[in-house]
Order: structure tokens, then sequence, then C-alpha cells
């Protein structure tokens, strides 16, 4: 500092001229007011202050002790961290606010009657001002390298975080995008923020359909993503090929153990195939004719899958069965309670039956009917049952040992029949004898009882001779 300057200290400080308006105060708003006449109070001529010289001591009360300090000299009053970003973005805009100072330094310089120490405040804040926001400016622009889907770019910013700068960016994320470092983190210069964007993948794996999502740029990083093992495995598309943000549709087959089982042997292949029939034939098996499969042939073959191949030999084979017939019955007055005589004879039908029969490993099946059709219809029954209340006796004919002619005749059975085929029930009796007695149909389909009673009328017309070799049982 020059001795001119100096002087203009000590001339400035003088104890008596401040004494003639009021007392001397640190720098401040009254302060300010005494200098430019802000108070009420006279304003002050600087320039009827007496001058002393160099080194001369002001004649000053001894209890005064001078505090002043020059602006530059002055601490800088510390900021929060609102104001200190505000200062940043004023000082962003240095080019203006320098033209401003250099008129206010003008302004101050132009002022007659001045001294040196008026012309130095103002500057020295200016200076203070300036430093301040330049040391703000640089604190708080940070040098970022960001990456969005990996195209990477280096820029400036003010944000404090993440969130914050990808907001300014203009980034949107989704919600199977990925950032890193995670949103909220806060970020220094120098530090790099990733973003990976979400694609959707129409994933079919071994079979199994699912959506998934990935932030690889390619096949094949998303199935390295996935943790899909790729080795062996069939893909539907190049692995080179790049997924843009639309997704896409990916067909996948990992490579897995099928044991094949065939004419006694085993054969244990390592496939991707798509189906279990593909499996048996990269294991060198043909399919012939009716050959098949313990599983269906177009299933997906699973990793450690059996599989038993079945040779089938066969035909078919056509038999006749018989339909049988229906009976219908109505009742007759005319006859006996208990008697029931066929009017009409059913017959059988007749059906043919196509079968398929077949061996499978060598074994027979059981065939297996897969057509039918009717030869012949079966003719319906005809039966009369009888509803007439039975007569109790037959005067003259109810003492004789009827059991015993039976015994004699038939050996007792009421549907006997002589070889011949004329003579029929327990005492043989002729249809045509039968019928003359009342009888309906043929006496061995009469009831016991009814035979009986027919036996004892016809004794009754030619007693016994109609059984020569048994009448004499009749007495005994």
């Amino acid at each position: 500092m020059s001795n001119s300057r100096y002087e203009t200290y000590e001339t400035y400080n003088t104890y008596e001229t401040y004494e003639a308006h009021k007392a001397y105060e640190p720098a401040g708003p009254a302060y300010a007011d005494t200098l430019y006449g802000g108070s009420d109070a006279p304003p002050a001529d600087p320039h009827s202050a007496e001058t002393l010289g160099y080194g001369t001591t002001p004649a000053a009360p001894a209890a005064y002790e001078d505090t002043y300090r020059p602006a530059y000299e002055v601490p800088a009053p510390r900021t929060s961290r609102a104001e200190a970003r505000a200062e940043a973005r004023a000082a962003s805009r240095t080019g203006s606010h320098r033209r401003s100072a250099h008129r206010r330094k003008a302004r101050y310089a132009e002022r007659p009657g001045d001294g040196s120490m008026r012309r130095l405040l103002p500057q020295a804040l200016v200076v203070a001002f300036l430093a301040g926001g330049t040391t703000a400016f640089v604190a708080k622009d940070k040098a970022i390298e960001l990456n969005v889907d990996g195209k990477a770019r280096t820029l400036h910013t003010f944000a404090d975080d993440v969130t914050e700068l990808l907001a300014e960016e203009g980034v949107d994320l989704g919600a199977h995008d990925v950032v890193a470092p995670r949103p909220g983190t806060e970020i220094a210069s120098g530090d790099e923020v990733a973003v990976r964007y979400g694609r959707p993948v129409r994933l079919t794996l071994d079979g199994q359909r699912s959506e998934v999502w990935t932030t690889a740029h390619t096949v094949e990083g998303a199935l390295r993503q996935l943790g899909v093992r790729q080795e062996g495995a069939y893909v539907s598309t190049s692995r080179s090929r790049r997924i843009g943000r639309e997704g896409l549709a990916l067909d996948v087959r990992t490579e897995r153990t099928v044991t094949i089982m065939a004419d006694g042997r085993a054969r244990t292949v390592r496939t991707n195939a798509a189906t279990v029939r593909e499996a048996v034939e990269e294991a060198g098996i043909t399919l012939r004719g009716q050959d098949t499969t313990s599983v269906p042939q177009g299933s997906f073959p699973r990793d450690g899958q059996t599989v038993t191949v079945l040779r089938i030999t066969g035909g078919r084979e056509v038999r006749e069965e018989p339909i049988p017939f229906q009976v219908r019955r109505t009742d007759d007055p005319t006859l006996f309670r208990g008697t029931e005589v066929v009017e009409e004879a059913g017959r059988p039908g007749l059906r043919r039956v196509t079968y398929s029969v077949r061996t499978v490993n060598g074994v027979k099946q059981k065939p297996r009917r897969i057509r039918s059709e009717v030869v012949r219809e079966p003719r319906l029954q005809l039966v009369k049952v009888g509803t007439k209340p039975r007569p109790a006796s037959v005067e003259g004919a109810d003492h004789l040992d009827w059991q015993g002619l039976a015994a004699c005749e038939s050996g007792g059975r009421p549907d006997a029949v002589d070889s011949s085929g004329t003579y029929g029930g327990l005492y043989q009796f002729d249809t045509h004898t039968w019928q003359t007695l009342g009888g309906k149909g043929r006496p061995q389909d009469a009831p016991a009882a009814e035979q009986t009673y027919r036996a004892k009328k016809l004794y009754e017309r030619r007693g016994a001779s109609p059984w020569p070799h048994c009448g004499g049982r009749l007495h005994g």
C-alpha cells in the first residue's frame, strides 16, 4: 500500500470528523447514512476535516478503539445452501455482473471530492461478491457422464442427486427400467450415471410360455441375464439380434438328457428336440406301421425322461354273436293259474362284430371292438299266462298214487321228454292227448300240478290203460 493511501486511511478515520455528527459505527447502514446523508443529521463535509501528517496521533479520547476494517479484509458471511445455489446461477451470468460492477466502479470514481477510501470500499465489495459467486459456481457445477441405454455423453449440471439429474435431462423411467446408482443418490463431479430401459420378451422356454423383462440389448445378453443355459440350446432367432424397446418373441429349447427304450435296448441322447418323436429319431430309432411310444409323440421331452417304444403288430378279427330275443307275456283266462303256454317261440338274432387284435412287444392284447352290424333281427316270443282258478280235485282219482306213477314214467321230472320227442311231462302225454284234455301248448311246459290234474281227468276217461307199464303203481 502506498503512503498516499495510508494517509487517506488516517484522514478518513479521524475521530473528530465523525464526532461532529455521530459516534463512529462499524461499516453498516448507519455508517453509510453518515457518509451519504441518509440520516436526519446534517451531512458531514469530509473536506473540512483536519488532515494530519504521517505518523501524527489524533487527539482522541483514551477509551476509543478503532474497529474499522477495509471491505477486502472483512470475512465473507456464510450462506445457506439455497443462497449458494442462487449465487451459482447468478454467477453463470458473469458477463452482466461484470458490466454492472464496472458501471458502479466508474460511478464512484467520478464523484468529485470523494476520498480514495470511498472509492476503495465499493470496489472491494464488488470484488468480494464476484469472488464469492465464482467460488459457488465452481463448487456447484458438476461434470457427469450420463449413459442412457448405451448412449453416453458428458454434461455439466447443478443437480444434487440422480433424481434431479434425470429430471433435468428429461429421462422418464418405467417400472422395469434400471438406474445405477439408484434414484436419490447424491452425485459429485466425475460420477457416472447409467440408465437401462426394460424390454419385454415373450419367452417360450422348454415349452413353458411367460413374459419377462430384460435390460439387455441383444438376445444373447437377455438369455445370460435371465439365467438360461445356452450351451447346446436351440434359439429361434440369432443370438446377436438386437432387442428394440418394443421387445420380441423368443423360443428357446435347452439341451436335455432323454433315454429311449426300444427293442430291448436303452439309448441315452442329449437333445434340444421339440417333440418326443424328434428325440426318438435322433436316437436312431425308426417307428413303422402301428409302432408308437409310451408318451404322446407330440409332447415335449423333459430332462431325465425315459420313453419306451412300443412295437405293435396285429390285424382284424370278425365274430358272429347271437342277439337274445325278448318275451312278451299275456294273460289267458282259459288256462289255470300258474300255467304258461308258449304261443309263438322266439328266435335269437345274429350280430357280426369286427375286433382289432394286436400284440405289443410280443404280448397279445385284449381284442378291441371297432365295428358291429346286425345280420338278423331277433324274433319276439309270445307266452300266455293262465289266470283260471285251478279245480280242487277230480272225484274218484284223488286217492291214487300219482307220485309213484310220475316216478315210473318220467323220474318225477315235469319237463321230461322221451327220446323220440313225442311224449313229455310227468306222465308222458303226447301233445294231441294233452290238448283234448284242455291243456295248452306242450305238456312238459305246464306246471306239475296242472299235469297231475290232466292225468286224473284222463284216468276218469280211460282208467290206467294210457300207462301200460307203470299204471299198476296207481294202486300201490
